[in-house]
């Protein structure tokens, strides 16, 4: 199998993505959430492997034919954002008002987001929120807090998606990968598992979900506050 033929189904590995996307979006249509999540965590896996492969096989010059970073933009902004946008809406864990302030904040900041030249740093990680609304809304459907807490959660992440702060990319993100890639791997493990078992509320997935999405959402303000070492 040659170079060219292997960048190519790197490409068609990440068109997957949209695949998986449509799946969870019929589940969500007629409110299987669970089934919904394991699409999306299934989708979720797929993204956090194909970066890597594409970087292995060097998509941008033995598959140029396709743009590698622009379709995972659309797969990720449908898998990332709207199915999750339309699951939280429609599951009445934001009711009312809320519900609209939650779908318009979200899809809006992260089409912004999305295409703003700036949301990468000089280290691959990213500056701001990088609209990960899967994981929140798992997260919410898992604990199911108070409406208000959520729609703050919702309001406070839109606004750090255009702040300088710095969010870890679990692959690229050389300082604490050690840590941070393990973490993702384990935060998908327990997302998988927290709709495998329906979001039972005594599950022990749903402390692994809330110790691994704090870790992930501050460990990069974490780097800039604690600076680097020199190795010299």
């Amino acid at each position: 199998m040659t170079i060219q033929t292997k960048a190519l189904l790197v490409h068609l590995l990440t068109a997957t993505g949209a695949v998986f996307a449509m799946l969870a979006m019929l589940a969500a249509v007629q409110e299987q959430w669970s089934l919904m999540f394991l699409w999306l965590v299934v989708a979720f896996f797929v993204d956090g492997i194909d970066g890597p492969l594409a970087r292995r096989y060097d998509v941008k010059t033995n598959a140029a034919a396709f743009d590698g970073v622009l379709l995972d933009l659309i797969i990720d902004y449908l898998t990332y954002v709207f199915v999750p946008a339309y699951a939280l809406f429609k599951s009445g864990l934001l009711p009312g008002w809320t519900g609209w302030c939650a779908i318009i904040i979200i899809t809006f900041a992260s089409a912004m987001y999305f295409a703003d030249t700036r949301m990468k740093t000089k280290d691959n990680s990213f500056s701001g929120f990088p609209g990960c609304w899967n994981m929140l809304v798992l997260v919410i459907f898992a604990l199911q807090p108070n409406f208000w807490v959520s729609l703050v959660l919702v309001g406070s992440l839109a606004v750090t998606m255009f702040l300088p702060l710095k969010f870890v990319h679990p692959v690229r993100t050389q300082r604490w990968r050690m840590i941070t890639l393990p973490m993702a791997l384990a935060w998908t493990l327990f997302a998988g598992w927290a709709a495998w078992v329906d979001f039972h509320p005594q599950s022990w997935a749903h402390w692994g979900l809330v110790a691994t999405s704090v870790y992930l959402l501050f460990a990069g303000v974490a780097q800039q506050i604690l600076p680097e070492r020199n190795s010299a």
